[in-house]
């Protein structure tokens, strides 16, 4: 297996808890990245991993994500992930999943879960039975599914794109492609449709695509060939690693806006690859913080009108983040990272200084 230890170290992480049920077949990791502005809230993927290491690599990778995605997005939150891997079609169950929130509840508030892809609000509900550290529940105060809020931010994403590339104020008459339309994408799809886009779809099950096709008027694509596709915006809603060597010279549209996590194969070679081919990206850990958004409001008292409005303002980041891009000629996802980094670089010497003057009030009153 990867060299645990060096592998967090690099990216930074605090703690990673490996979890394993054999009763209900669990197998789980949970990873903390930091926790500098808060706890770590982030949600759970349920996903059929070729090997360990991949669960390994992809929660490290996703939990580091959602630290970089809470800080751009000015939430009191730290990143954290969870990974549960098997096949979900035949390891879901109601055991399993409150075992899983046995093991979160652990974690002391540490680690805050949510969904995240082939999870639903059944299954975090499951969860909640055994912890109150999860969100995106539809009893009590919570807020239930927030992929529609994941969704809405991506809207928003694709206006800004398009005003700073287009220099237009209307997606109307665009052609977008849309890989993946499960929960997410149709969403998008949806308010993509009542903008009066041309849409492009493609998902690795056919059912999804036939109900966009007969709710939106899409046009279907293969999915290997959707980035080939004439459009104005390639919108990745699917799994990551989607911009790689292969696929980026098949690109076609000029801008990437989508909501799907670690789009950038390889951060520093492929978000390169994105600017010299003149390709606008929206990063993907901001233009997809609407869910995270969304259910941060849960842990303050929910109200849907206030996280639309803090969902909203992902517009006017991005263009922010677009203008960083611009005037210091870096690739966007490393303007969107000083972002992040400068936000809890200034928390955290704030916590130093904070706690400085109350070790030495109590050395004050201990001398007295």
């Amino acid at each position: 297996m990867t060299n645990l230890f060096k592998l967090a170290s690099q990216m930074g992480h605090e703690q990673v808890v490996f979890c394993q049920d054999q009763v209900t077949g669990l197998k789980a990791i949970i990873a903390i990245h930091d926790t500098t502005l808060g706890p770590a809230l982030g949600g759970c993927r349920f996903w059929n991993y070729e090997s360990e290491d991949d669960a390994l690599n992809d929660v490290l990778r996703l939990s580091r994500g959602m630290t970089y995605k809470a800080a751009v997005a000015g939430l009191n939150l730290g990143g954290g992930k969870a990974v549960l891997f098997g096949d979900p079609q035949k390891l879901k169950s109601e055991a399993l999943f409150r075992a899983f929130g046995r093991f979160v509840n652990s974690l002391g508030g540490r680690y805050i879960t949510a969904e995240d892809v082939n999870i639903n609000v059944d299954d975090m509900e499951y969860v909640a039975l055994e912890t109150k550290y999860v969100t995106g529940i539809s009893t009590h105060a919570g807020s239930g599914d927030p992929s529609p809020y994941t969704a809405l931010g991506v809207l928003y994403g694709m206006k800004a794109a398009v005003k700073h590339r287009l220099k237009r104020d209307s997606l109307a008459g665009l052609t977008v492609s849309v890989q993946g339309v499960g929960h997410v994408g149709y969403n998008l799809c949806k308010l993509l449709a009542s903008e009066k886009v041309n849409l492009i779809v493609s998902d690795i099950n056919a059912a999804n695509t036939r109900k966009v096709q007969q709710d939106f008027g899409a046009q279907i694509a293969e999915n290997d060939h959707i980035l080939a596709e004439k459009a104005d915006i390639f919108s990745p809603c699917a799994m990551g690693a989607v911009l790689n060597d292969e696929t980026l010279p098949m690109l076609k549209a000029k801008i990437v806006a989508g909501a799907a996590n670690n789009q950038l194969a390889e951060e520093q070679r492929h978000g390169q690859m994105v600017q010299e081919l003149g390709i606008l990206y929206c990063p993907d850990y901001v233009i997809n913080a609407g869910g995270l958004i969304n259910v941060s409001h849960e842990l303050r008292g929910y109200d849907p009108r206030a996280s639309e409005k803090d969902t909203a303002k992902i517009y006017d980041t991005l263009l922010k983040i677009f203008e960083e891009s611009d005037r210091s000629s870096i690739p966007t996802h490393i303007a969107s990272d000083r972002f992040a980094e400068k936000r809890i670089r200034e928390v955290k010497a704030v916590s130093a200084l904070n706690q400085s003057v109350k070790n030495q009030n109590w050395i004050d009153a201990s001398r007295k």
